[in-house]
């Protein structure tokens, strides 16, 4: 007990001067701080399972009223993983193949409690690098055929604009659009026109009629949790692949379930997004506005990365020839950082080449991308799809895997503009030496790992430069 109050009296003592200043707005600080240490009234203790994208899992003791934020940020200092604020937490049922990013404030204990024994639930770490997108370009996710803003309101909303509407305003819009609706306890699915107010979601009974006759009440969600399909057709029968739903809490299966679809993934987004605005308001804009809150000059819709002094004081230089210089050309600069990187990797394949033979060196060189967190061995194109999805389409998540089509290939697979695209890594000999190319051999790379790193700083022939990779962590 002595070196607990010790422990604490040094953490909360102001006295003590912080030898490290630049840590003070860590977003680690939630973790950090005496709300998840022992008091002298401790609180109640649970365990909790939480698992990684490759199974692995790890077991943790938290205390019960734990948020699934700083359940993350103490994987993150668990694991020594650098937090880019996409850490999230998922609530996946196996058996009826649904989904859901659980909110930062929100207690797992509570989560945990609506869960029922016939359902396999689990508790998943990963990223989601579309959690608070909407909030940095709202006007991609609302398109203008599906928002309807209030008669006296100005139809030539600002960015700033809508956020604060939807944010803050009692005057919620409106969203509106076609459905798939799964009707209860058959198996046939109704496409219906539905209507989004702050009252909770309806449908008309006569075509698009918006009158009050005609609306038929579907759903609140108050006292209920919104989950996205991750099986597409294969569970529900569901007319497309773009399937939600909402499942009451405590509920007792699949037969309670609202089941709905849209036509495309833009619809699905903007659905998805308008109901988790309307269920928690401002609470959303808090959690993403947090981990910025103290910083400075910190502006939350235009965020550049912040170097140390140490990396600042750092310039290009060249000692190729009799005196050293400073590389003032940033082309330059970029282009002797590929170099090196290059030269570096081919010393890395001599190194690990004991017998120094040409074609063990070749060999090391085309399964060097092996070793690369962006890499996926073996896995198939719904595979692949369905990762870059809980990932979040956000443009430029992106992942490297196999060909299945074609064994010596390899594909991209690329998120840009609500849709999954699938780009095809072709090798090509040229005078006995192998290179990769995404464009008929006009740009040509000797392994994957500069292929990658070229278009994370050049679009080329692709829609969007390469931002985010999928990975499958390990706890």
């Amino acid at each position: 007990n002595r070196r607990k109050k010790k422990g604490d009296s040094i953490l909360e003592n102001p006295s003590i001067p912080n030898p490290f200043p630049e840590l003070c707005c860590s977003p680690f600080a939630s973790v950090l701080s005496t709300s998840l240490l022992p008091k002298a009234t401790s609180r109640k203790k649970q365990v909790i399972k939480v698992y990684s994208e490759d199974d692995t899992s790890r077991t943790l003791e938290v205390p019960s009223d734990i948020t699934a934020r700083d359940v993350c940020q103490l994987l993150i200092l668990k694991n020594h993983y650098v937090d880019d604020h996409s850490w999230t937490l998922f609530e996946q049922l196996t058996h009826t193949g649904l989904g859901r990013a659980i909110e930062d404030h929100e207690l797992v204990m509570e989560v945990q409690s609506n869960w029922v024994m016939e359902e396999e639930t689990k508790l998943y770490f990963r990223k989601n690098y579309a959690k608070y997108e909407f909030f940095k370009n709202p006007l991609s996710f609302f398109p203008d055929h599906m928002i309807s803003f209030p008669s006296e309101t100005n139809a030539a909303l600002s960015h700033s604009g809508i956020l604060q509407m939807f944010v803050s305003s009692s005057t919620y819009p409106e969203i509106h659009g076609y459905l798939y609706a799964k009707e209860q306890g058959k198996k046939s699915w109704k496409k219906l026109y539905f209507l989004l107010r702050r009252s909770g979601l309806y449908f008309s009974t006569k075509g698009t009629s918006k009158e009050p006759r005609h609306l038929q009440f579907f759903c609140e969600f108050s006292n209920s949790d919104m989950y996205m399909s991750l099986t597409g057709k294969k569970i529900s029968g569901a007319p497309t692949n773009y399937g939600f739903c909402f499942k009451p809490n405590k509920s007792g299966g699949s037969r309670d379930l609202k089941q709905l679809c849209a036509d495309d993934e833009q619809s699905r987004t903007c659905w998805m997004t308008a109901i988790r605005l309307l269920k928690y308001g401002m609470q959303l804009y808090q959690n993403y506005m947090q981990p910025y809150q103290g910083r400075s000059g910190c502006s939350p819709l235009n965020i550049t990365p912040m170097r140390s002094i140490s990396e600042n004081s750092l310039v290009a230089m060249d000692f190729s020839g009799h005196r050293s210089r400073i590389i003032e050309n940033p082309t330059e600069a970029l282009s002797v950082a590929v170099e090196e990187g290059l030269a570096w990797r081919r010393r890395g394949c001599l190194r690990l080449n004991s017998h120094g033979s040409p074609i063990a060196m070749s060999n090391m060189g085309m399964s060097i991308h092996r070793s690369q967190s962006w890499f996926h061995h073996k896995i198939s194109r719904e595979e692949a799809q369905r990762l870059i999805l809980q990932h979040g389409l956000v443009d430029g998540v992106f992942l490297v895997r196999d060909s299945q089509s074609n064994p010596k290939t390899f594909v991209l697979s690329l998120s840009h503009g609500l849709k999954i695209k699938h780009f095809q890594i072709v090798p090509l000999e040229d005078d006995g030496k192998l290179f990769y190319t995404l464009d008929d051999g006009h740009t040509r790379f000797t392994d994957l790992i500069q292929l990658v790193e070229f278009y994370q700083l050049n679009k080329g022939v692709l829609p969007c430069k390469l931002k985010h990779y999928c990975a499958r962590i390990a706890l």
